[in-house]
């Protein structure tokens, strides 16, 4: 079950000669949070192996996840019911979230100082990343709450707010899939820091604070949305543009080709198309009666897809054409739109919301293995295997 060989014999031999190479220019990075994780790396032992640092923080974020959504499962709890939140709840997301940043921010520092650093390392962080970005911003919008008709923001706005933010993730990956280099994204940082300062400040002073009008009769949350696009439109891609513009006057492209250089973001576009279409034509309006599914089932989608460009781009093979997941998706978005589900709808999208993030987990697993047997390394221990 767990020995399927999702990786090409071409790529297991592009990992054997992959160089890692990354630029930071974001100053919070670079001048505040870099000389604390330098302090906090002091204090981990030597025999812990980094990608047990990085899995420990995904399940910080899985943690603070499940427990808002036993709270509040359909984003209205802090609408309608201000106190059914408790306060250590929201305490716990700000702390939960710090170590989960803390963690993701020390994994790579560890593996140098430990002098375990590899291409497994790289894919197993990167990957929880892609999964963990979605599951970051799912979280927050318990703090806003959906639209009550005063206050909150509607679920299409969540859901475009979820897309933005996957974008510019995968805006830093197309990047490099055609640099070669991984310019960190200035948002993780700043967007980890918000996070944090949400928590503590809905913690402080609770949920109210968010449904008070901030500025000429705008919301904080109003805020948060506009900073994001404005940043994504006007920061984050141009910069990406550049970073490649830049690469190619230089004769540095790894990608002559413009349909080579495009190819990984075709399955993620299909990808927003197709679930914007479901969205937008669901006859039983599936966005609004299970939002946090459907945004769930948005995130893992994604994150499947993005890791395999990861791949592609670690090992510089060329990833394919259409994701295999499109096509059981366009049949379940065509029966959903036509009205053949009819009032089943909800009931396939649990099913298949679980189907999917059970092939998520085997991929990741069975990729795993896989690179872990090719390395000869294990993957939560800095011992070496045993060759067979």
């Amino acid at each position: 079950m767990w020995r399927c060989r999702y990786v090409s014999g071409r790529q297991l031999d592009g990992f054997r000669h992959y160089k890692y190479s990354a630029v930071d220019t974001n100053p919070l990075s670079v001048y505040i949070m870099q000389p604390i994780w330098n302090k906090i790396i002091k204090i981990v032992p030597l025999w812990i192996a980094p990608n047990l640092l990085t899995f420990s923080g995904f399940v910080m974020i899985l943690v603070n996840y499940f427990l808002i959504s036993f709270y509040d499962w359909d984003y209205t709890a802090s609408g309608t019911s201000p106190g059914l939140i408790p306060t250590w709840v929201w305490l716990f997301s700000a702390f939960t979230t710090f170590c989960a940043y803390a963690l993701d921010s020390i994994d790579g520092k560890h593996a140098r100082r430990t002098q375990s650093s590899t291409p497994l390392g790289e894919l197993f962080d990167h990957g929880l990343d892609s999964w963990a970005t979605s599951i970051f911003v799912l979280s927050f919008f318990s703090v806003c709450s959906r639209d009550n008709g005063k206050t909150g923001v509607s679920v299409y706005t969540m859901y475009i707010y979820l897309s933005i933010v996957l974008f510019n993730f995968m805006c830093s990956h197309w990047e490099k899939y055609n640099t070669g280099v991984l310019f960190l994204p200035w948002g993780y940082d700043i967007s980890q820091v918000v996070l944090i300062t949400a928590y503590l400040l809905t913690g402080a002073v609770g949920v109210e604070v968010w449904q008070k009008p901030l500025l000429f009769g705008y919301y904080i949350t109003d805020a948060l949305v506009i900073l994001l696009i404005g940043f994504s439109l006007f920061l984050s891609f141009p910069q990406t543009l550049y970073n490649i513009h830049r690469a190619h006057l230089k004769k540095t492209l790894k990608n002559d080709s413009l349909y080579e250089g495009l190819l990984p973001l075709v399955s993620p576009l299909l990808l927003f198309i197709l679930l914007t279409v479901w969205v937008v034509l669901s006859p039983g309006n599936i966005l609004a009666k299970q939002p946090r599914l459907f945004l769930w089932m948005v995130g893992v989608a994604f994150s499947n897809v993005i890791c395999k460009v990861i791949i592609c781009q670690m090992t510089s093979t060329r990833p394919e054409l259409f994701h295999w997941f499109l096509f059981p998706l366009a049949l379940v978005v065509y029966a959903a739109i036509s009205g053949l589900l009819g009032w089943m709808e909800e009931a396939v999208l649990a099913v298949f919301t679980t189907l999917l993030t059970a092939a998520h987990v085997h991929y990741g697993v069975c990729v795993g293995r896989q690179l872990s047997e090719h390395l000869n390394i294990y993957i939560f221990s800095l011992k070496k295997r045993v060759q067979e």
